[in-house]
């Protein structure tokens, strides 16, 4: 395939999701600060599946059985999701080309329905944490019954197209408004929790105990699964070719540069809620010997008489139905990014959504009727260590072509930055190598 020509690819009227390109105006003039908010959104939008209620079974679980241990595999993650995220706007502002049409672009039809199948069960996984999360939060601030909170879930298709006839714009703030919402509310937890802060700092320091102890690495690995999210790369690919920076060489690196500032300042925002999230876990649970908490309704109901303070499980509970929500909105997108990008099938957005939901409300319907909420909790860390099982076939592709030189020109990545990217997909592969041998060996 010949080199694409940077310089005069103008880019596609429309993106993945019906989402019009170069459809949000960049300042040519102005102080930096006024550009960067014209660019704040993509980073925000793919923050989202960094915090959804995934994170929040993992991270319970590993606070209230391990203490600060695994604040370490959080930062790690976070670290790894942040170079991840970079390259995946790279690929997008220099191609025009979102990962999906990429590999439909540049590899045999096979492989690109491989590829499309492990997305897809990627995103059924993560559709499912949202569900179950969405049922939980319904149910602990409304005592709405988990399957009815399951079935309601899937209404919030509504939503999402009410926001897109909007515009983007609009359903940009919607996300980064609930994310400042959960944002506050795990602020105040931490105030209230009063952790130890010598504890806390050296719980980011890695530990021989988070790979050799079974149970850690089990989930050390949800974590990562949960944090470093397949979609994402496929999402934010897409919707930074929304920003209207010029379609030229230099227009390009402006919008590389402010587009890799967005994603980090939000990313970074990310860190904060899931680390705040295991540290209240391990400062609430851990330190008083609780440290069996794996479940979001048993942090909900423990967290006000524990901390004395009766607006703590109400905070919490507003969060996890906040994450839920939101959570949503990006799954929607880049389930249809992915089925446009790889199959050139455009569905209706409302069909695409109820059908993703559909698939994700049977199993949480089947497991809360025979085994409760109990079982809820363990399908929810199950669908992270999944999405973990998933990265390799979005990451592999994506550095792959980011450090093509044919395909980039002079946006290729450098061999420091394929180093450690290739890095990080071998460090996934290990990781999940080494818990399958591990769950066939029990």
């Amino acid at each position: 395939m010949p080199p694409i020509d940077h310089s005069a690819r103008p880019g596609d009227d429309t993106l993945g999701g019906g989402m019009p390109s170069a459809s949000v105006a960049m300042p040519k003039t102005g102080n930096w600060f006024k550009r960067l908010l014209a660019f704040t959104g993509p980073g925000y939008m793919v923050a989202v599946g960094y915090m959804d209620p995934g994170n929040w079974a993992t991270d319970i679980a590993g606070g209230s059985k391990f203490g600060y241990l695994l604040l370490s595999v959080i930062l790690l993650s976070n670290l790894m999701a942040i170079v991840l995220q970079a390259l995946s706007a790279r690929l997008g502002i220099v191609t025009g080309w979102d990962l999906a049409r990429a590999c439909r672009e540049r590899y045999s039809r096979p492989v690109c329905i491989a590829l499309w199948v492990a997305c897809e069960i990627a995103i059924v996984a993560c559709d499912l944490a949202e569900v179950i999360g969405t049922a939980i939060a319904l149910n602990l601030l409304f005592g709405i019954p988990l399957i009815w909170g399951a079935v309601i879930s899937a209404v919030d298709v509504f939503l999402i197209f009410l926001l897109m006839g909007r515009g983007f714009r609009a359903l940009e703030a919607f996300v980064i408004a609930l994310l400042l919402i959960i944002f506050g509310c795990f602020a105040i937890q931490m105030v209230l929790a009063q952790p130890d802060l010598a504890e806390l700092f050296a719980g980011f320091i890695p530990k021989a105990e988070v790979v050799t102890n079974p149970e850690a690495l089990y989930l050390a690995i949800g974590i990562i699964g949960a944090t470093v999210m397949p979609h994402n790369l496929y999402l934010h690919s897409s919707i930074v070719q929304t920003r209207a920076y010029p379609r030229t060489e230099e227009g390009r690196r402006i919008g590389l540069r402010w587009a890799v500032t967005d994603s980090t300042i939000a990313l970074t925002l990310a860190l904060f809620v899931n680390a705040a999230i295991l540290i209240t876990a391990a400062t609430v649970f851990h330190k008083a010997g609780k440290t069996d908490v794996v479940e979001i309704e048993q942090a909900y109901h423990l967290l006000s008489p524990m901390l004395g303070v009766g607006m703590a499980s109400m905070l919490f509970g507003v969060a996890l139905l906040a994450s839920g929500i939101n959570s949503t909105v990006t799954a929607t997108l880049a389930g249809q990014i992915v089925m446009e990008g790889f199959l050139r099938l455009r569905l209706p957005g409302w069909i695409r959504r109820l059908l993703t939901r559909g698939l994700a409300i049977i199993p949480v319907i089947v497991v809360t009727s025979i085994y409760g909420a109990q079982g809820t909790a363990k399908l929810l860390v199950l669908s992270q260590v999944i999405l973990s099982m998933q990265l390799p076939f979005a990451i592999v592709p994506l550095v792959r072509f980011v450090s093509d030189r044919k395909l980039m020109g002079t946006f290729v990545t450098g061999p420091v930055l394929t180093s450690v990217a290739w890095g990080i997909a071998l460090l996934i592969i290990v990781l999940n190598v080494v818990l399958l041998v591990g769950a066939f060996g029990d």
